[in-house]
């Protein structure tokens, strides 16, 4: 597999792992102290960095610091607008929209010279 195909199926399958250990106990322990949840969220989180450290290793391969940071936040946002939806039934907005092309500019921009060959 190629390291940038590698890479973003690594940081995908580590920011389910993050929106989880986010924002899951808005949800599910809501009633719980903070310091339970934070100690759960830390837990879930360990898996993320399992998957996220070597994600961005791989990456950095093939790819800018800067470039790691943007494909990380455009990840974050596919992922976690489904979150919302889904999970703690948030309602759509039209904000998702336009945060969504915000970071396709980001995309845009940090990978122009890449894909222009320059």
């Amino acid at each position: 597999m190629r390291p940038i195909w590698l890479t973003i199926l690594l940081l995908s399958c580590s920011n389910v792992f993050m929106t989880f250990a986010w924002y899951a106990h808005l949800k599910e322990m809501n009633q719980k102290p903070w310091v339970i949840a934070a100690l759960v969220s830390w837990g879930i989180a360990f898996f993320e960095y399992m998957l996220q450290v070597p994600g961005n290793r791989i990456g950095y391969t093939v790819m800018s610091v800067a470039q790691l940071k943007i494909l990380q936040e455009a990840i974050t946002l596919t992922v976690f607008v489904p979150f919302a939806l889904l999970y703690l039934k948030e309602p759509l907005k039209l904000d998702y929209l336009w945060a969504a092309l915000c970071i396709l500019g980001a995309v845009y921009f940090i990978f122009r010279s890449r894909w222009a060959g320059v």
